[in-house]
This record gives structure tokens, C-alpha cells and sequence, in this order.
């Protein structure tokens, strides 16, 4: 007889801390103040901050079951006339990349998993090359490259002292790494900044990346949320690839089309050559394969639908423009209420100068805790806050919390 040990082979695993950012809503549901706030989740809401769907996407949903569609395994690379459209709207129809078919694309789980892709691509082809992200950036980056296996540094990015671009060091941390970097830039709305380069900026952030023989590898994750256009929401792109240089972009439809919950996302990889696209794009399919096998299917025939139809695109864009208008008014009122209710003189022009969904506020760790603990606003320790988590009715308190927890709080 074998005697059974109540002492577990699993012992030794410790629990893990909790997530940063998604911890943020846990702690929001616990509390049962009347006028908390959820400002940490990346999750557009509506005025009345409940979740919204988007009437395009129902109507796209509608369609699908009209048509009895089956739901058989996509291939590895996922669906063909969702990988159409996704590079066609980030990089242009009529773009001679893919007109000459050199961009490797596959469907990807959202942003995350594209990234994820990615990391093993340059994990597997180009040991111990290493990635250059932004200081801050998005909470995730550092989990994909880390479980990837790939080396990673910081370049300058945000400066406290304005709560702006520190465009001069970004420039020289980008001119100091090696050569053949891969530099990730967020395309559109940096997450958690909200601070963009100038498109002048950018031009020289090209210049640099050309000179160095570095790789950019942008994580667009909110192409048309940000300034209601998909155009020139993927204008930083566009300007890389004009220049002939070789890209790497991941794409998300969390935000743009509320797909949160469908996983939909894909990279891209543009090459200097319809061979060499070939070959990456197999090898992609290669590290998919034992990593989940095929993508989902719902959320990309809602996407391939809804852009290939003139009357639903048309609808779509209608939308984005209606949530990034929200956001922008929001953003007004809030500086609005800033402005008027603290009497030190304090600039707070900053939070109109930031674009999208996120607004850092420059206040610290020990601030942020007094936001929560009196105030009752959740969010990130880092500063930033969803605008997207904010009524216009709400405003005026956010900005009581947050003067009182920038003059008051050490």
C-alpha cells in the first residue's frame, strides 16, 4: 500500500503578486462608495460609464448568423479575409507593400498575443538582440519580452518636469544602443502617457532608427480611437514604411471596435522582399502552432465584415468618431475644472496636450494611494488614469481629488 502525503509537489510555487492593472477593478468592486471612480482598466465607456457595443458590430453579428456560418479551425495564420483588411487599414490599400506582397501577416490574439509573436520571432532569429521600450510604457511589454526570452532596456520618454516628451533623451537612448535594435514605439496614443511625438518628431525618430540600422516594432493598439481617424491614427507607420524601411506591427481591435472579449488582433511584418515575407510569415505560423495552434474566429469575420462592406465601414468610422469625441470632451471638462478650482497657478495644460483614451497625471505612488483611499478613484500607481472610465458629471470631483491629492500629499 502507498501511503499518500498531504504535502504538495507544488509546495515549493509561490502565489503570484496581483496584476497591476486588472487588481485596479477588483479593489473598484469591493467598495461601495457612491461616488467611486474605475479609472485603471483601458475600457471605453459610455457617459453613463456603462460598457458599450458597438450598434456596427451588432449589426455585423446579426449577419453572421443570418449566414449560418461554420465554425470550423481557421488555418494557422487565421482568417484570410480578416489578414486582407488588417494590413490594408494600417498601412493603406494602395500602399506598395502590399501591392507587391511584402508583409508578412497572421491573426494574432489581439494585441498581447501579436506581441507575444513577435518576441519569439526575434527570440529565435536574432540572439540577443535586444528591445528598446519607452519609460513608462504599457504594464504587459515587459512580461512579453521577459517570457520570450529577450533582453530589453528603457529609452527616456516621459519628463516629469513638464508632464511632456523628453524628445532629447529619447533621441540620444535610441542613438546610444547597439546597432540593429529594435526600438518598440506605440503608433498612436502612448499607453500610459498619452504624450505622442509631433509628426516632425517623428520624422527625425526615423532618421535616427535609419542611421542606427535599427528595427521599429509598433504596437498600434488604437488605430482610429485616438483622433477618430484611421488615417491619421497610422500615420507614424506609414511614414517608416514610405522610407522603405523594414517594420514589425502589432495590431488590436479591443478598443476601436469594443472586441475586447474576441481576442482579435494580428502582426505584421514588412519585409524587403515578397520572398522574404514568405519565409518570416511561415516562421510565424511555425512558433503559432504549438503555442495555440489557430486564432478564433468570431472576431475576425466581424472585422473582415464590417471593413469590407462600404455601409458598416462608413458606420464604423461614424463611431469612432463619436468615442474619441467623448474622450476629448471629457478631457476638456476635466482641465476646465482643474484650471478653475485650483487657485496656486499650477499649469495644468498638459492634460490637453495628451491624446486618447489615457491621461497621466504626474502625481506619484503615495498620491495615487490618497486618490484611492479618500477619494475612492482607482487607478494605476504609475499616474495614469482612463478617460475613458470618466463622465463629464464626474469631472469636477476627479479634479477636487486630484488637487487635493497633488498639493496635499508628499
Amino acid at each position: 500500500m502507498v501511503l499518500t502525503s498531504n504535502v504538495s509537489r507544488f509546495e515549493g510555487i509561490t502565489m503570484a503578486p496581483p496584476d497591476p492593472i486588472l487588481g485596479v477593478s477588483e479593489a473598484f468592486k469591493a467598495d461601495n462608495h457612491e461616488l467611486k471612480l474605475n479609472l485603471g482598466v483601458g475600457a471605453y465607456r459610455t457617459e453613463e460609464l456603462k460598457p458599450y457595443v458597438l450598434n456596427v458590430v451588432k449589426k455585423a453579428d446579426k449577419l453572421l448568423l443570418e449566414r449560418g456560418e461554420n465554425r470550423e479551425y481557421l488555418p494557422i495564420e487565421g482568417l484570410a479575409a480578416f489578414n486582407k483588411v488588417t494590413a490594408e487599414l494600417l498601412f493603406g490599400a494602395d500602399n506598395p507593400v502590399i501591392k507587391k506582397q511584402r508583409v508578412a501577416t497572421v491573426q494574432g490574439l489581439s494585441g498581447t498575443g501579436s506581441l507575444r509573436l513577435a518576441a519569439a520571432l526575434i527570440e529565435r532569429y536574432f540572439p540577443g538582440a535586444k528591445v528598446l521600450i519607452s519609460s513608462p510604457t504599457w504594464g504587459n511589454h515587459k512580461n512579453i519580452f521577459n517570457d520570450a526570452g529577450v533582453p530589453w532596456s528603457e529609452y527616456r520618454y516621459y519628463d516629469p518636469k513638464t508632464v511632456g516628451l523628453d524628445f532629447e533623451g529619447m533621441i540620444a537612448d535610441i542613438k546610444a544602443a547597439s546597432d540593429g535594435s529594435f526600438i518598440l514605439l506605440h503608433g498612436c496614443a502612448h499607453n500610459p502617457t498619452g504624450i505622442d511625438p509631433t509628426p516632425e518628431q517623428w520624422g527625425i525618430i526615423a532618421d535616427v532608427i535609419q542611421e542606427k540600422n535599427h528595427i521599429p516594432f509598433f504596437d498600434i493598439a488604437y488605430q482610429g480611437f485616438a483622433s477618430g481617424s484611421l488615417d491619421a491614427d497610422a500615420a507614424s507607420v506609414r511614414m517608416f514604411v514610405a522610407r522603405g524601411m523594414e517594420v514589425i506591427a502589432a495590431q488590436s481591435y479591443s478598443k476601436n471596435l469594443g472586441l475586447y472579449a474576441e481576442r482579435i488582433g494580428a502582426i505584421n511584418v514588412v519585409c524587403s522582399s515578397p520572398d522574404a515575407a514568405g519565409r518570416v510569415k511561415s516562421q510565424l505560423k511555425r512558433i503559432a502552432r504549438p503555442m495555440y495552434s489557430n486564432p478564433p474566429v468570431h472576431g475576425a469575420r466581424i472585422v473582415a465584415n464590417i471593413v469590407g462592406d462600404s455601409a458598416l465601414f462608413k458606420e464604423w468610422n461614424a463611431e469612432m468618431e463619436m468615442m474619441a469625441g467623448r474622450i476629448k470632451n471629457v478631457r476638456h471638462k476635466l482641465f476646465d475644472s482643474l484650471s478653475s478650482k485650483d487657485k496656486s497657478g499650477k499649469d495644468w495644460s498638459f492634460v490637453l496636450k495628451q491624446i486618447g483614451m489615457f491621461s497621466f497625471t504626474g502625481l506619484n505612488k503615495v498620491q495615487c494611494d490618497n486618490m484611492t483611499n479618500k477619494w475612492h478613484v482607482y487607478m494605476t500607481k504609475d499616474g495614469r488614469i482612463s478617460l475613458a472610465g470618466l463622465s463629464l458629471a464626474k469631472c469636477e470631483y476627479l479634479a477636487d481629488a486630484i488637487i487635493d491629492s497633488y498639493h496635499n500629499v508628499s
